[in-house]
């Protein structure tokens, strides 16, 4: 595979991919792609929203998440 198909590839793996939002003990969210959840079992997450079709319903979707008291910014 040469090296621009394998960018191509990345870069289709990366639109693909759904997002999640998820809060830290400290009360921030931050948003992670669907790959870096490692099920309900994780300690450092308290509380998941998603998937997210892209990162930017996402952002959105944590905005919304601020505005509401649910999470603290960054």
């Amino acid at each position: 595979m040469s090296l621009s198909s394998k960018y191509v590839v990345k870069i289709m793996e990366m639109i693909s991919q759904k997002s999640y939002i998820v809060k830290r003990p400290a009360g921030n969210c931050e948003i992670i792609p669907s790959d870096e959840i490692a099920g309900d079992d994780n300690p450092e997450i308290i509380e998941k929203w998603g998937p997210f079709e892209s990162q930017g319903e996402a952002i959105a979707r944590r905005v919304g998440l601020i505005r509401a008291g649910k999470c603290q910014p960054v």
